[in-house]
C-alpha cells in the first residue's frame, strides 16, 4: 500500500489555482465562465476578510497594551 502524502501546510490544501485555456466556440460556456467569476470572487472576499481578521487583532492587541500601560 502506498502512504498517503501530507502536506507541509494545512492550508495549501484548499488553496488551488484557476486557470484558463482559449478554445474557440461559437457560443461561450456561460456555467464555465459563472464558475470562474464566483471562483474569483469568493477568492478575493477571503483574503480581504483575513486581511481585515489580521488589522482588527492587530488593533486589539495594541490597544490592550496601552490599557495595561495605564493601568500600572
Amino acid at each position: 500500500m502506498s502512504k498517503k502524502r501530507r502536506r507541509k501546510n494545512p492550508r495549501d490544501a484548499r488553496e488551488y489555482r484557476v486557470s484558463v485555456r482559449a478554445v474557440r466556440r461559437e457560443t461561450p460556456d456561460i456555467n464555465k465562465l459563472a464558475r470562474a467569476i464566483i471562483d474569483l470572487a469568493m477568492a478575493q472576499a477571503e483574503r480581504e476578510a483575513q486581511a481585515e481578521q489580521e488589522a482588527q487583532t492587530a488593533t486589539e492587541v495594541a490597544d490592550d497594551g496601552k490599557s495595561r500601560n495605564a493601568n500600572e
